[in-house]
């Protein structure tokens, strides 16, 4: 599986992807994150790709023609085309990639979403920035809106880092043995680790007896029990 990932900042993706679980996933080539700096794919001498909204407003948009260039580009390169009149024909038979484009008001990152992002081999994910990308680009791409959550971030980066993180770690082979996917076993919000009696300004905090009894029927009780507490 190959993430693409179209941003003015490829260095916030790479270095978080570069390590740790998802560096590894990628050197066992279980999966691979290229990334692509927005500014190629304009046509002023200035690298600039954002211009003020039409209607008024603060801030600025960026401009649809350098993300629908820069998807035709990743595309391209991926399948290969030619063009008939002046429209590009993929490969036949070749699937075209999932395009997101990360956005507040997108449908919500969850793990079933990104366990289906597994059923393309390549998928690309446009970072959205200043206050937003022209609507025209979602258009053209059929592109999927896609948000991490109902709050507003500087730019796209962050939510396409979880919609990866979120993906490749569902990819069998990535998660090392002392790794495993939550959904999988019984899992707690609460977690314990040595020693059993930590002390703090002469206060002594212990682990949970249930966790100490060796009953895993009761081990699982406990833990499911403080999942499903409310908030």
């Amino acid at each position: 599986m190959n993430f693409h990932v179209v941003t003015l900042f490829p260095e916030v993706i790479e270095a978080y992807t570069n390590a740790s679980i998802l560096g590894r996933g990628q050197k066992e080539k279980k999966f691979s994150v290229r990334t692509y700096q927005m500014r190629d794919f304009v046509t002023n001498k200035w690298g600039k790709v954002d211009e003020r909204p039409y209607g008024g407003g603060p801030g600025m948009v960026i401009q649809a023609e350098p993300v629908i260039k820069a998807v035709e580009k990743i595309t391209t390169s991926i399948y290969g085309s030619k063009k008939l009149n002046n429209t590009t024909i993929y490969r036949s038979g070749s699937k075209k990639p999932k395009v997101i484009i990360t956005s507040a008001g997108g449908k919500p990152l969850t793990n079933a979403y990104a366990k289906s992002l597994l059923k393309n081999k390549d998928v690309i994910i446009i970072c959205g920035r200043y206050e937003g990308i022209d609507a025209r680009a979602k258009k053209v791409l059929k592109a999927e809106e896609v948000s991490v959550g109902s709050y507003i971030l500087t730019g796209g980066e962050v939510p396409a880092l979880a919609i990866i993180d979120a993906a490749a770690r569902q990819i069998p082979g990535v998660l090392g043995r002392f790794e495993s996917l939550e959904e999988s076993r019984v899992a707690s919000h609460d977690t314990y680790t040595r020693p059993e009696v930590l002390k703090v300004k002469g206060k002594s905090y212990r682990v949970p007896k249930v966790l100490l009894s060796g009953h895993h029927a009761q081990m699982d009780a406990w833990k499911e029990k403080k999942r499903s507490r409310p908030a």
